[in-house]
């Protein structure tokens, strides 16, 4: 008789599974074509498209100029002015701009003169300081790593022309988008500030590729010389290594014939033959009845090496020998020659927030499908009774702790805001079904204590309250910052606590002065 395996009804994992499965059919069923379009394209007067667009476009003129070296220049001139002064250099701080921030704690610790020997080099060329740079790289986290990167803090590359057309163009963007709100027709009217920030951009963008091309030749020699520098260190380092490891391969060689020589001498002793032994350094020839003429020509026959010029002329040489052509290996030849040809565009466009714009969008679909599942109007039904039983000090207090705590959990700040926009939307449209008018103090208390919110709320708990904290967590990290998340959020919390208290306090006196009691007209 078969015995039969008994069956397993360990049904875990079909669980498991079966929740992840129903999981995915609720999230296929719930966002469909008109949640994709509205959470990308936009509706009801918010457009996530174009929130984005602004972002990348105006992140781009911003990352121009500090490619450009301004920013590290400022810094350091800060630090020379009011480095030794420590209140001095706090209200530099406060009249300055972060970055200044970002940087001025790294210098202080290694301010030497002997960093401006040479002239400063454009850190966006590849391998534009040589070897070391490539010394940096290997210790970047040690001391002697840390020393090595005084040429660049001590004398910073700035890029005069860059710079100057980089602050006057951010200067003339904002402006121009602060002129075109302040002169719109009416509320509903404004014009998207993507209108300007991309134009902007784009000559900024032909800037860096018009300078590129007409400096080429000499970026082009700048990245040669210290690509060169580089392999020769390499091949050199790489001889060297060669050579010791030959060198402790013949001791060990050495060691291990002397110890059978020992051994056949002792054996010899009671058979014919003569042994002859010089001292340590040489070697030792044991001529028995077995021994031949031409045996011992060859064992004290020396062997010649090749030098260690020889030896990097090889490897250096094997560096350059031609290898099949890939896609991978065009790629990688494509992306060298822009960087040499057109540094600070090549070095903007790597460092622009691409990887955040899926997550931006997915949020903002998911924020359209909370919208047309019918959750929205349930939140701003609960909205409705909060405000209805705590008048404009309670919308304000809870708009302004919603807007904060969201920003930490709803896709970041910019999520939040179109979450909260889009109930109080719905929060109106109440209002217009049942006939009773929001007050106009009321509706402005809200919106404005959202916009303090989502603000503050950018730099509370979490880095991915904002894309700006994602941006600088990512910037600290390239240079070997790291900024844990609960020291992150103890250091910003009583910060956040006391400024939203003092602004929804302001908040409070400003609506009560300016706004009415009147009713207020929705915009459509």
């Amino acid at each position: 008789m078969v015995e039969k395996e008994p069956i397993d009804l360990d049904t875990s994992k079909i669980k498991e599974w079966k929740s992840i499965v129903t999981l995915l059919v609720f999230i296929i069923t719930t966002i469909g074509r008109k949640e994709v379009h509205d959470g990308t394209i936009g509706a009801n007067h918010i457009s996530p498209i174009e929130i984005m667009a602004f972002f990348l476009t105006l992140a781009y003129i911003a990352i121009s100029i500090d490619a450009s070296g301004l920013i590290r220049y400022l810094a350091f001139k800060v630090l020379q002015k009011g480095g030794g002064v420590g209140h001095r250099l706090f209200f530099y701080l406060f009249i300055g701009n972060d970055p200044i921030i970002l940087s001025g704690t790294a210098f202080l610790a290694y301010m030497t003169p002997e960093a401006q020997a040479k002239a400063p080099v454009n850190p966006n060329i590849p391998n534009a300081r040589g070897l070391a740079e490539e010394q940096e790289k290997s210790l970047a986290n040690d001391e002697e790593g840390q020393l090595l990167s005084l040429e660049e803090i001590m004398n910073p590359f700035l890029d005069k022309g860059g710079a100057a057309f980089g602050a006057v163009l951010m200067a003339a963007t904002l402006v121009t988008i602060l002129a075109v709100n302040a002169a719109s027709p009416g509320a509903g009217k404004e014009r998207p500030v993507y209108e300007i920030t991309l134009p902007a951009a784009f000559i900024m963008f032909v800037w860096d590729i018009g300078f590129g091309w007409h400096h080429r030749r000499e970026t082009r020699k700048i990245a040669q010389d210290g690509r060169q520098e580089v392999e020769y260190a390499r091949a050199e380092a790489a001889a060297l290594k060669e050579m010791r490891d030959e060198e402790e391969e013949e001791a060990a060689r050495l060691s291990s014939q002397q110890e059978k020589q020992e051994s056949t001498i002792s054996q010899s002793d009671s058979s014919n033959g003569t042994t002859d032994i010089s001292n340590q350094n040489d070697k030792i020839t044991i001529i028995t009845d077995h021994t031949t003429p031409s045996d011992i020509e060859l064992s004290t026959l020396p062997t010649t090496k090749p030098s260690l010029q020889d030896r990097i002329a090889r490897h250096l040489a094997q560096n350059h020998s031609p290898a099949p052509a890939t896609l991978t290996t065009l790629l990688s030849k494509t992306h060298r020659w822009s960087q040499e040809t057109f540094p600070t565009c090549t070095a903007v466009v790597a460092h622009l927030p691409f990887a955040l714009v899926p997550f931006a969008f997915a949020m903002f679909i998911l924020v359209q499908a909370l919208v047309t599942k019918g959750w929205v109007p349930v939140f701003a039904y609960g909205w409705d009774h909060w405000v209805s039983k705590t008048g404009t000090v309670g919308s304000i207090a809870g708009m302004g702790f919603l807007s904060v705590i969201l920003c930490n959990f709803a896709g970041t700040n910019i999520g939040t805001t179109i979450l909260l926009s889009r109930v109080i939307q719905s929060w109106e449209e109440i209002h217009k079904i049942s006939g009773v008018p929001i007050t106009d103090r009321t509706f402005w208390a809200t919106v404005y204590a959202m916009a303090i919110g989502v603000n503050y709320g950018a730099f509370s708990t979490a880095f991915s309250a904002s894309l700006a904290g994602l941006l600088w967590r990512d910037i600290l990290a390239r240079k070997h910052i790291r900024v844990r998340r609960l020291d992150f959020a103890r250091v910003n919390l009583p910060i956040i606590a006391i400024a939203m208290v003092v602004g929804c306090v302001v908040l409070v006196g400003q609506v009560y002065v300016v706004r009415g009691d009147k009713g207020h007209v929705p915009i459509r």
